[in-house]
């Protein structure tokens, strides 16, 4: 293998910024310290690597569970799809190559740089020794699925950047509230060395609950870049070995910094000019022998750390926090209250629960009132259950009916955002629990509708002027509420049922995801949901309403051109344009031929399974399952995100599958041969009523294979003949 040309110090336009930015700043002891520091982690790799090749040979495999980006650091900068531990001798040697005790800022980042590789090399030996896949009590790697499962809140701000925290603090309690902090700003949170200790020794909640993901110790810290260096794979398809690209991308798009509380040594120094390298400022509680302005900072005020952090990078969080007890942010949206530990709880089939928003005349509102009907927390015994109605009366001079299923569907996420509460599902079917930690602060049931007040006020003033909230926990007046409430439901899917694709002038397109995936366009019709599983035609609607220069445009569909493939003249000039001239166009009802774009935020993904002359669905939830072609999702994902189009391969958003423009001009649902059975079970009803729509019947749902027949082709296609499943008789789908 040769050596990359990667390494060779060549001079871009990023290039040329980063060094306008730093070159002329007079650093000698930081700079020569970071070569030191290269020497000596490139010499630690080197040792491990050269007693493994004696123990394992160089044809041993080296990889990291459920990844398809192999070695994920050294892939994107190299190019290098390293999967047999030989073919890491090469690139060490050129690593080390690159060294060089000349000072200045260009090559303190190269030293940065090959302190990432060796880094990355330490873990892979570790992972080789069964010590590295998993750090104890933290989660070492991170698989591809945790990446993507942040896809649409890193896209959107809602996590509005990435917080790596290295060393230990001068105390846990400082360490506690520096992360308190950031975790209330919605930031995610790597941490790595010591710090960990203290936050567990605080009782800090961590984990991917949290967003908050303790690493592990020493070289674990590159398990940070890789997981941003993948986000830049996925989400800006950067193929492996576009090092400048990479580079900018994370600068531009991965608003991450560097926080390293404590004492630092000459490695420790290395990896903060990797850091810099990739676009990453530093910012430490120590005093340094010289500063480089923007990129490598001293702050030693711990109050105002995590402030002087974010300006450094140019983050700006605009959040409003209700008036409540509890610590509240997106950090905590992923919370699990588990039996135990539970206060008490609404809904879920202990009790009648339901959540309604509806849209009222100004005198019928009066605003930021909160009412509680019935019982509250403290009159119930510990961990009992209460029937509970949320109603939310709005009022707004251009709120319109077809919002208040937008706004409903948003509590789930502004109560779940609140430390100590636990919010699933939605309607009538909605489960609720409250932490006794979140109780004994002092929270009430009135505080829930603080929350709404205060959160529905602010993330939609342009149509929401008035709001009211009703906390109703009386059986009685819950149960009235109820038939309400269903009969409103009733009526908002009536009008959604009535709704098809040839009925309406206009599609939505939905760009958000473009602020990671610069080339993805999502296009969202009544019969085709978001990717996803997020955005429909009427919420696609309702957010051109509320704000016209934002992700979701209305695209006049203009002549159809093929109504077999679902393309229409205007819908792929839109996307001609919004791709930025990489995708000419889209059939809407095709798999096999110019499929719609994806990011990396898709619920599910279709492949083409030539075998059984049909196709196999996986999801995110089943990551880890095997499918019959060959690839897990992890792996099938890598050829859909990013923006690219791939004739055979698909993200969907769930619900899509059973519309009655799913795959038309590929044969529909008649070509689903295999899919995780949680999926089937996920989607049963629908699944059932779909196929006696198309013909199908009742039964065709108990044809369609799942892994307790198999994950191979062979035992799928074996499966398919005895039932007699359609597509294999169908046309050739390739």
């Amino acid at each position: 293998m040769a050596i990359p040309a990667n390494w060779e110090p060549r001079q871009s336009k990023f290039d040329e910024i980063y060094a306008a930015q730093g070159e002329g700043v007079k650093a000698p002891r930081l700079f020569q310290s970071a070569y030191h520091g290269a020497v000596i982690a490139t010499g630690y790799a080197g040792i491990l690597l050269t007693r493994a090749l004696r123990q394992y040979g160089t044809e041993a495999p080296v990889s990291y569970p459920d990844t398809a980006y192999h070695l994920p650091v050294i892939t994107a900068l190299s190019g290098e799809p390293v999967t047999r531990l030989g073919e890491l001798v090469p690139i060490l040697n050129g690593i080390r190559s690159q060294l060089s005790e000349r000072p200045g800022f260009a090559q303190a980042r190269l030293c940065g740089e090959a302190t990432l590789y060796a880094a990355e090399m330490v873990e892979a030996i570790r992972a080789l020794d069964g010590a590295g896949a998993q750090a104890p009590g933290g989660t070492g790697f991170l698989p591809d699925p945790q990446v993507r499962r942040y896809g649409v809140k890193l896209v959107d701000w809602t996590i509005p950047g990435q917080a790596i925290i290295m060393g230990r603090a001068q105390t846990s309690e400082q360490a506690a509230r520096v992360v308190a902090e950031l975790m209330s700003k919605g930031m995610m949170i790597f941490l790595c060395g010591e710090v960990i200790e203290q936050l567990w020794e605080e009782g800090v909640k961590l984990g991917p609950a949290y967003i908050c993901f303790p690493l592990g110790d020493f070289t674990q810290v590159i398990h940070a870049v890789s997981y941003a260096l993948r986000a830049g794979s996925m989400f800006g398809n950067i193929p492996p070995g576009r090092r400048h690209d990479q580079r900018a991308y994370q600068q531009r798009r991965v608003r991450a910094f560097v926080l390293h509380l404590g004492e630092m040594d000459e490695v420790d120094i290395s990896v903060h000019f990797g850091a810099i390298f990739l676009g990453f400022p530093v910012i430490t509680d120590q005093k340094l022998p010289e500063e480089i302005p923007d990129w490598y900072l001293s702050h030693p005020e711990y109050s105002t750390l995590v402030k002087f952090a974010m300006e450094t990078r140019g983050i700006k969080v605009t959040s409003v926090t209700p008036p409540i007890p509890l610590n509240y942010g997106p950090a905590f949206e992923g919370e699990i209250i588990r039996r135990p530990e539970v206060a008490a709880e609404f809904g879920g089939m202990r009790s009648p629960a339901l959540e309604l928003v509806r849209m009222r005349e100004a005198m019928e509102v009066e605003d930021e009132r909160v009412t509680v009907v019935g019982p509250d927390l403290d009159q119930l015994p510990e961990g009992g259950a209460l029937p509970l109605a949320i109603v939310v009366d709005i009022y707004g001079r251009k709120l319109q009916e077809d919002f208040e299923g937008v706004l409903e569907r948003r509590l789930h996420n502004f109560v779940n955002y609140a430390e100590g509460l636990w919010h699933v599902a939605q309607r009538d079917m909605v489960w609720i629990r409250v932490a006794k930690a979140a109780t004994k602060k002092g929270f009430k049931l009135g505080h829930l509708g603080d929350i709404l007040v205060t959160k529905y006020k602010a993330e939609f003033p342009a149509i929401v002027d008035r709001v009211q909230v009703s906390i109703i926990t009386e059986e009685r007046l819950v149960l009235e509420k109820l038939q309400e409430a269903r009969a409103i439901y009733q009526s908002r899917d009536a009008r959604l049922q009535g709704l098809t694709d040839a009925a309406v002038d206009e599609f939505y397109s939905c760009t958000l995801c473009q602020s990671f995936a610069p080339n993805h366009v999502c296009v969202v019709t009544p019969e085709r949901v978001g990717l996803c599983g997020a955005v429909s035609w009427l919420d696609g609607k309702a957010s051109y309403e509320i704000n016209p220069t934002g992700p979701n445009r209305p695209i006049v569909k203009g002549e159809c051109t093929d109504p077999e493939r679902g393309s229409w003249e205007n819908v792929d000039a839109f996307v001609y344009q919004s791709s930025h001239g990489t995708v000419e166009g889209i059939g809407l009802y095709s798999l096999m031929d110019r499929p719609m774009t994806s990011c990396g935020c898709f619920e599910a993904i279709v492949a083409v399974f030539p075998e059984a002359n049909g196709v196999v669905i996986t999801t995110r939830e089943s990551s880890r399952l095997m499918t019959p072609v060959g690839m897990t999702f992890s792996t099938l994902a890598g050829l859909v995100g990013g923006g690219s189009q791939t004739p055979g391969f698909m993200g969907i958003g769930r619900s899509y599958i059973t519309s009655p423009s799913f795959m038309r001009a590929d044969g529909g649902l008649s070509r689903i041969v295999w899919m995780p059975r949680e999926l089937k079970e996920f989607l049963q009803a629908e699944i059932v009523q779909r196929s006696v729509q198309a013909g199908l019947g009742e039964d065709f749902i108990h044809r369609i294979a799942d892994e307790s027949v198999g994950c191979t082709a062979q035992e799928v296609v074996a499966f398919l003949e005895v039932q007699g499943h359609p597509a294999l008789t169908m046309a050739p789908i390739m």
